[in-house]
């Protein structure tokens, strides 16, 4: 299997690639200014660092999406393309942190990177809350929406939240919560689980996510139900008592997580992530620039669990 450089692409933090039926790959990810969206892609994954990062999108200068462009993904539905991405109405501490909703952007032409980008609005959810890092996929003939939010009557930054869609900018029916904050790894500096990600392996359906915080206590867990079952219980879902991808002081990678998943051009299962190769941090940890894409393989164990291993040292 290829090895890929390490860091992949520098600076761009909450990773997202998706190998599109065009035959490119796609990349977006959070940039440090947090005040854009943006675009590459490469017919060989490898060529992705290289690729051209085109804006489709910059922020306003006031409103609800006008601080703080968090987490974007590229999805495609319905022979349209998608970008759902949290932000703020303002950058003030003091107007609180904790401001985002989600949001989505649509686009009909065939090249995402050059064509027409119209503002969908706000995804609205069960609560008036801080909401971010929403997912999409497809399951047994339903489209679902699965993201992060508080619920001001649980203690905590954020649960995971799962919904049927009624289209790709509205949800359908009452949302279950999958997953809180509870563990101990769950809950350093930061009660969180935000970042979830979707990969399906032989009969079970896997949402990876990341917990704590944003620091070298970012980690990623993980869930799981059989693919034949009713994802919208959340009893049929099973949280594993430890992380399954943490900090590795030894190879000098502090802070993994916020992932996606792609493949490689042979099928392949890849995780993406970022993380940070230093551990002292000055200021907010939010604001430090110097979380980094990164890409390493997935391998499935003869129980047909994802074992990620530890995040490898840089290579470049």
């Amino acid at each position: 299997m290829q090895d890929y450089p390490n860091p992949f692409i520098e600076q761009r933090a909450d990773p997202f690639i998706l190998r599109h039926s065009d035959g490119y790959y796609y990349f977006t990810a959070s940039v440090p200014e947090y005040d854009r969206l943006e675009l590459r892609r490469a017919r060989n994954l490898a060529d992705l660092p290289q690729a051209e990062a085109v804006v489709v999108w910059r922020k306003p200068l006031q409103g609800p999406m006008s601080a703080l462009i968090w987490a974007p993904e590229l999805h495609f539905i319905d022979g349209k393309w998608y970008l759902y991405f949290a932000a703020a109405h303002s950058p003030d501490i003091a107007d609180g942190l904790f401001q985002h909703r989600m949001f989505a952007l649509e686009c009909d032409s065939a090249n995402p990177l050059s064509g027409e980008w119209q503002e969908k609005g706000r995804i609205y959810s069960h609560i008036d809350s801080f909401s971010l890092d929403a997912t999409h996929f497809f399951h047994r003939g339903k489209r679902y929406y699965l993201w992060a939010q508080k619920d001001p009557a649980l203690r905590g930054n954020s649960n995971l939240y799962l919904a049927e869609m009624e289209n790709p900018w509205t949800l359908k029916g009452q949302p279950v919560m999958l997953s809180k904050p509870e563990l101990p790894w769950e809950t350093q500096g930061f009660w969180v689980n935000e970042g979830p990600a979707v990969i399906v392996h032989g009969q079970r359906i896997f949402i990876s996510y990341s917990a704590s915080a944003t620091d070298e206590n970012y980690c990623i867990g993980l869930l799981w139900a059989d693919i034949a079952g009713d994802l919208t219980d959340a009893a049929q879902w099973h949280k594993a008592s430890q992380p399954i991808f943490r900090t590795c002081a030894r190879n000098r990678q502090f802070g993994p997580g916020h992932n996606s998943f792609t493949v490689d051009q042979q099928g392949r299962d890849l995780l993406v992530y970022h993380a940070r190769n230093y551990r002292e941090i000055e200021g907010d940890p939010l604001y430090d620039p110097n979380r980094h894409t990164r890409i390493k393989p997935i391998i499935w164990d003869e129980e047909g669990m994802p074992v990620l291993g530890e995040p490898p040292a840089d290579n470049r």
